[in-house]
């Protein structure tokens, strides 16, 4: 260890034992943006960028753990990214399903996809659903991973699973029309019966949503990083929760 990781690492301790658990967020989304900058900067590729993002998962999950958080979002490969040429797309998608593995092979977090799996491919569709299953029994935090992930996309299959609901139960569209309200769409997310996040945070110094949770995060926190998502430390992480405790969130009051 070098004097620096010396210096962050008593520092953290000072951040972590001045951290209100009652103040800390139950839900944290988080874009883990940087992977690719990460790897250039670093002379490296592209892969190397995504794998060096994949392995910082569980350090994070193990954070969360240690502060009382119970939900995590992780924003792995939105619907844009499908568009990616394949030579790209491939090896992300590997590396994302080794990633999905490991969650649930150690055995402490409930593994749930977000997102839309149709668009994925046929072997990407099995890791998941076989990570979900294989930890649906597990007690420690629910970690959502929004994987072929799109906002908008989210809300459009939400109002089509609500219509396609109503039109089995032979609601009209008047009927339909007349009760249909903010929670009935709710119940139809990705997300449904998960509480909305209360801190998303950003890496890589971007301040943009990029289309992440949009129905969920109306009344979220947000909190954009500088650091490209590998380099992504524990102080980093405890100094979003510190800055999360000292707003006061008004809910639109």
């Amino acid at each position: 260890m070098n004097l620096r990781d010396l210096v962050y690492g008593l520092y953290a301790r000072r951040v972590e034992g001045r951290l209100d658990h009652a103040q800390v967020p139950k839900h944290i989304g988080v874009i883990l943006d940087g992977n690719r900058r990460w790897a250039k900067a670093s002379g490296g590729t592209p892969e190397q960028g995504h794998k060096a993002g994949a392995d910082k998962i569980q350090e994070l999950l193990g954070w969360c753990a240690e502060t009382d958080v119970e939900v995590v979002t992780l924003w792995m490969l939105s619907t844009d990214n499908l568009n990616r040429p394949e030579e790209q797309l491939v090896p992300l998608l590997g590396i994302i399903e080794n990633a999905v593995r490991a969650l649930a092979a150690d055995g402490r977090w409930r593994v749930h996809h977000a997102g839309t799996m149709d668009l994925l491919p046929a072997r990407t569709q099995t890791v998941l659903k076989e990570a979900q299953e294989a930890t649906r029994g597990n007690t420690g935090i629910l970690v959502n991973v929004a994987v072929g992930y799109g906002g908008r996309q989210e809300i459009a299959d939400a109002v089509r699973s609500l219509l396609l609901e109503h039109a089995e139960r032979g609601t009209s569209f008047e009927e339909l029309a007349e009760i249909v309200d903010v929670e009935h769409i709710s119940e139809h997310l990705y997300t449904r019966g998960q509480p909305d996040p209360d801190l998303v945070i950003r890496t890589s110094g971007e301040q943009r949503l990029s289309g992440f949770m949009l129905w969920q995060s109306a009344h979220s926190e947000y909190y954009f990083c500088e650091v490209h998502w590998p380099a992504f430390r524990k102080v980093d992480f405890l100094r979003a929760l510190r800055d999360y405790a000292a707003r006061h969130r008004r809910y639109g009051t």
